[in-house]
């Protein structure tokens, strides 16, 4: 007997709250795993694994999870808090995200290496700054009135869409730094395929959540 509309959709919410809830999970415990591995003060590069990781597996995946209908940790909030609460944490995985540039550049530097020369290296730089845009742009959504001949629903497609691709890039970096000889050497068999398991679970719910809000209700519209 095929199943009612209505079961199937409770059925997807509720697979969709236990992914979201396994997202909040494996972005918090990937970020404690490359903290307990880098051991941050032993050496200047090891703040570089623990702020990217804090900036882009866990401050900027519960940044965007705040928005989940699902599993949002505020679902009981306003839409204002939210969004609030949405900018504090992007504006702190920008700033992890700088400073752990900033940091890996001059350990380069004071090592006599040269940076940006590896995939990783040259799309960790390309998330940061595209990040640092993807920030700025949300200020439009802050003050949508500043924008003209632009709606606000508009706004917020587009700043979704775009905010997407960042984390995605944010995720990539995060997986080319998994291939790197540092993490390889301390990281091997079955544990390292569980490290690359982390950014891929959580994009997966993140894209499935912004094309649920945005994409899919956009397409089906008039």
């Amino acid at each position: 007997m095929a199943l009612s509309i209505e079961t199937e959709s409770r059925i997807y919410r509720s697979l969709r709250a236990i992914f979201g809830a396994t997202a909040h999970l494996v972005a918090l415990g990937f970020t404690i795993f490359v903290a307990v591995l880098a051991r941050p003060g032993s050496s200047l590069f090891s703040w570089h694994p623990l702020l990217m990781s804090l900036a882009f597996s866990f401050l900027m995946t519960e940044a965007l999870l705040v928005y989940s209908p699902e599993s949002s940790l505020l679902r009981s909030f306003s839409r204002k808090a939210k969004v609030r609460f949405h900018w504090a944490l992007q504006l702190l995985s920008f700033i992890c995200a700088v400073l752990g540039l900033a940091i890996i550049s001059y350990n380069k530097y004071i090592n006599g290496k040269d940076h940006f020369v590896t995939w990783h290296g040259q799309t960790g730089l390309l998330t940061v700054l595209y990040a640092g845009m993807q920030c700025m742009g949300g200020l439009a959504l802050l003050y949508p009135k500043l924008i003209k001949n632009w709606t606000l629903s508009k706004l917020k497609l587009y700043h979704a869409t775009s905010g997407l691709i960042g984390y995605l890039l944010g995720c990539a970096s995060l997986l080319l730094g998994m291939c790197s000889l540092w993490f390889t050497a301390a990281v091997t068999g079955i544990s390292w395929y569980l490290s690359i398991l982390c950014p891929i679970l959580t994009s997966l719910v993140i894209m499935n959540q912004v094309s649920n809000a945005y994409l899919y209700r956009k397409r089906i519209q008039p």
